[in-house]
């Protein structure tokens, strides 16, 4: 276990706990939340689907599916939508700054439906701020004014933000903007991994490794794709900022297509073990043949020291 200490906005130094160890509860209904995308064989989002389109398995056992909404349908049974965005204002990313700052605050414009929004911008230090829709200009200034330096505790800063999105209801999604080389966070890479799978948040990365030496390029990909693919998100490596107008309209049309799937576990054990999940789709429709489902892994069960023997 790790304290690290954070800068935050409001001019405070705060303590922070990091662990990679589930977060642990004494109580309270155990509702597990699955962000689903379905894409069909030619590569088109499905967004007509029903609940009983879907089927969600736990360590291979089926289970019931009580909880049902697409994201953003401009139904009722709408989603809120928190977004996150961690923005990586070290000096190896000082050459792509203005290509970085520029590409958060085009993406930005065109969320007007979030909830709110977490910055979290990070070199040596982390800080973290959170906007609502009103407080757009101040969240452009903070971007813009912010300069480059400093080392990258790119692990760190996604720790702090998924200890702050825990509390949040609803959709949880992350774009992150780095070169994935971190050199500066105390927290390990395994860890991080952890933490990301504890977590019901979905992530984007948008690696700009252009100017990354080619002896790190790889192993730096492979870990952002490696995080982003346990929560059922992407990962993008553009090489100019051309290519982010294809790649937000695919960001974006996936906030509106994405179902998400509810269901309280038929195993009652709150051990804290890692549970494997998968989602299928029924085979009531055959243009759905060859579809790609993208979701979360899996999920750490609560916690509770009465309760971790067994029933």
């Amino acid at each position: 276990m790790v304290r690290v200490w954070f800068i935050f906005e409001i001019a405070l130094f705060l303590p922070l706990l990091v662990s990679a160890q589930p977060p642990i509860f004494s109580s309270g209904i155990n509702l597990v939340q699955v962000g689903v995308t379905v894409v069909d064989r030619e590569g088109r989002l499905v967004t007509d689907l029903e609940v009983d389109d879907f089927s969600i398995f736990e360590e291979g056992k089926a289970e019931s599916i009580s909880y049902f909404a697409r994201s953003l349908s401009g139904e009722s049974e709408t989603v809120p939508l928190h977004l996150g965005v961690l923005f990586d204002s070290s000096g190896s990313m000082e050459r792509d700054g203005r290509f970085v700052k520029t590409a958060i605050i085009k993406f930005l414009n065109t969320v007007t439906y979030a909830e709110d929004i977490t910055l979290v911008d990070f070199d040596s230090e982390v800080r973290v701020s959170r906007f609502y829709q009103d407080d757009f200009p101040r969240l452009v200034e903070r971007v813009r004014n912010r300069q480059s330096g400093g080392m990258t505790a790119l692990y760190d800063a996604l720790g702090v933000y998924l200890d702050g999105a825990f509390s949040q209801d609803g959709r949880k999604v992350l774009l992150i903007y780095t070169d994935g080389e971190d050199t500066r966070s105390l927290m390990k890479f395994g860890e991080m991994t952890n933490l990301v799978r504890a977590s019901d948040v979905t992530i984007y990365a948008i690696g700009f490794q252009k100017n990354l030496r080619s002896s790190v390029k790889n192993r730096q990909r492979m870990r952002l794709q490696q995080l982003t693919d346990v929560t059922g998100g992407r990962s993008f490596f553009p090489d100019s900022i051309d290519k982010l107008d294809s790649i937000y309209v695919d960001i974006l049309d996936e906030f509106l297509a994405r179902y998400v799937l509810g269901f309280v576990p038929s195993n009652e054990r709150l051990d804290g073990t890692w549970r494997n999940l998968e989602v299928k789709l029924s085979n009531g429709r055959p243009d759905l043949k060859g579809a790609t489902i993208r979701a979360r892994e899996g999920y750490y069960a609560l916690f509770s020291e009465d309760d971790s023997s067994g029933r």
